[in-house]
């Protein structure tokens, strides 16, 4: 099961899988972390320096600088040895969103954030949760398990948890709500796009903030957000058939309408990280590694390198 596709500045692809790290050359496929370690890889970040960072799920985070590694824990600072998710800020801050809150490394220490504090200030009495029977307590363990971190265009930090999102603005966390005033729920992805407007995509379904107002465009579940370079918004949610999971991709020029277009390419039992290539591709990850050329999605655990 892939979770997370990238490419890095060399036109490698990097994949992160329960087997280990994956990187693709273009010809063949290494694993990286194939002797350092078994645990479950959930995500990878090349930062600004061309180093890399890889999240496990019960192991914290491993550095590699292209020859060597070194294993951060919460040993060493981080808040949970389970991180799905980093992200490097314009600062150069490397940030992890872990089960236990977020952590930021500066290059000599982490610092640990909570968003406890948040959620309690949320209207929790009369909120609707898909994901959830009842409403989230204040102090619910969700609100610190992060799966996903922003750095909006003012510099505030945008989190996303299993309970609701959090904004920190460099001295206190404020839980974002919809139109409505409910908070939003279980949000897995949240992206800036070119214009810098903030999508969200989870169990209330897909949104876009353009700094001032909150616009849905579906119900359903959405798991996994990218932009490609037209300015088309891809999405990895529930098929409209209602069986699996779709890769979706919508039309840039129709996002301001109230029925935007949406064309569908494939479905599958659960899709995960979604990747535009340098070539325009579109890689995502499933039951393994898949690319979309515009016409054909070639599967990378075929035999016969088509499906």
């Amino acid at each position: 099961m892939v979770r997370t596709v990238k490419q890095d500045r060399k036109d490698n692809i990097w994949i992160t899988s329960g087997e280990g790290v994956f990187k693709y050359d273009g010809k063949s496929f290494t694993n990286i972390t194939g002797k350092v370690s078994s645990a479950r890889f959930f995500s990878v970040l090349e930062d600004r320096k061309g180093n890399f960072w890889f999240a496990t799920i019960g192991s914290g985070v491993y550095y590699y600088d292209g020859s060597s590694f070194r294993n951060f824990t919460t040993k060493n600072g981080l808040a949970s040895d389970r991180v799905g998710h980093i992200y490097e800020d314009k600062n150069g801050n490397v940030w992890f969103g872990t089960e236990n809150g977020a952590s930021r490394y500066d290059g000599k220490s982490f610092q640990n954030f909570k968003m406890n504090e948040a959620a309690s200030a949320a209207q929790t009495d009369s909120v609707h949760i898909s994901a959830y029977q009842q409403p989230l307590p204040k102090d619910s363990w969700m609100h610190n398990d992060v799966n996903a971190i922003i750095e909006d265009k003012t510099g505030k930090f945008w989190f996303a948890t299993r309970g609701y999102i959090s904004v920190y603005d460099g001295k206190k966390f404020t839980t974002i709500t919809n139109k409505d005033g409910k908070p939003f729920v279980n949000v897995r992805s949240i992206i800036k796009d070119k214009q810098g407007n903030i999508w969200l995509g989870g169990a209330d379904g897909l949104w876009r903030y353009n700094g001032s107002t909150f616009t849905n465009f579906t119900q359903g579940f959405v798991g996994y957000i990218t932009e490609d370079k037209k300015g088309n918004i891809w999405t990895s949610s529930e098929s409209s058939s209602g069986k699996g999971w779709a890769l979706s991709r919508y039309d840039s020029k129709s996002l301001s309408d109230k029925n935007p277009i949406v064309t569908e390419i494939t479905n599958k039992p659960m899709i995960f990280g979604i990747l535009e290539d340098n070539d325009g591709n579109i890689w995502f990850g499933a039951d393994g590694l898949y690319r979309y050329d515009g016409k054909t999605v070639t599967d990378f655990g075929d035999k016969e390198g088509q499906k």
